[in-house]
């Protein structure tokens, strides 16, 4: 039985305060005050889907605009997971997974590869959800978690009409891929790499 891989991360900034906790082995339990509240819905049921334990609290600019704090949120949990996860030692290493929500269908690949790469495919001109969250800040949060975590990431909405079905399940393809690939394999013995170092 290995020890709970957990993380603190705070970042601050001239534009946001963010303090978030993480535990990757954990059982969906999460407490998300961003000041977003389409935000906290998406992590909420990132943190359930995937079972990560998570605790967010997020002071932002949002009188000016959403994009800072979503942004930096993404930054935040991705620094949380690379903190979290250490070395890698016997981890799966890749996740894929394939999320219908109604109309939508996403398509999420993950490769923890410590390299920061985002692939990201949707449509164009899709509306607002409730009339102030950008979609568009779907992109940039993906961007900059797979920047900050050092991450290969791709997603692409193969189907899809409803702004706030598309964001939704981008999420949880997300939580799905990550924790398929956070999860560790007895049959891995040391870091997964011809490289040995990810």
């Amino acid at each position: 039985m290995h020890p709970p891989r957990t993380a603190q991360q705070h970042r601050k900034t001239a534009e946001t305060d963010i303090l978030m906790d993480l535990c990757v082995d954990g059982t969906g339990q999460v407490n998300s005050d961003t000041g977003v509240p389409f935000l906290d819905h998406m992590l909420t049921l990132f943190a359930r889907h995937g079972l990560f334990d998570l605790r967010v609290k997020a002071v932002g600019d949002i009188e000016v605009d959403y994009h800072h704090t979503v942004e930096d949120t993404g930054i935040v949990l991705g620094q949380c997971f690379r903190a979290a996860l250490g070395d890698k030692l016997g981890i799966t290493r890749y996740g894929f997974w394939l999320l219908p929500m109604d109309e939508t269908l996403a398509e999420v690949a993950l490769d923890l590869s410590g390299r920061p790469f985002l692939s990201y495919h949707s449509p164009a001109g899709v509306e607002a959800i409730g009339g102030r969250f950008s979609f568009q800040l779907v992109e940039e949060f993906m961007r900059a978690f797979a920047s900050s975590l050092q991450a290969t990431l791709h997603v692409e909405i193969r189907r899809g009409k409803d702004a706030h079905h598309m964001a939704e399940a981008i999420f949880k393809g997300l939580a799905r891929a990550l924790d398929s690939a956070t999860r560790l394999d007895p049959r891995v013995t040391g870091i997964p790499s011809t490289k040995e170092v990810l």
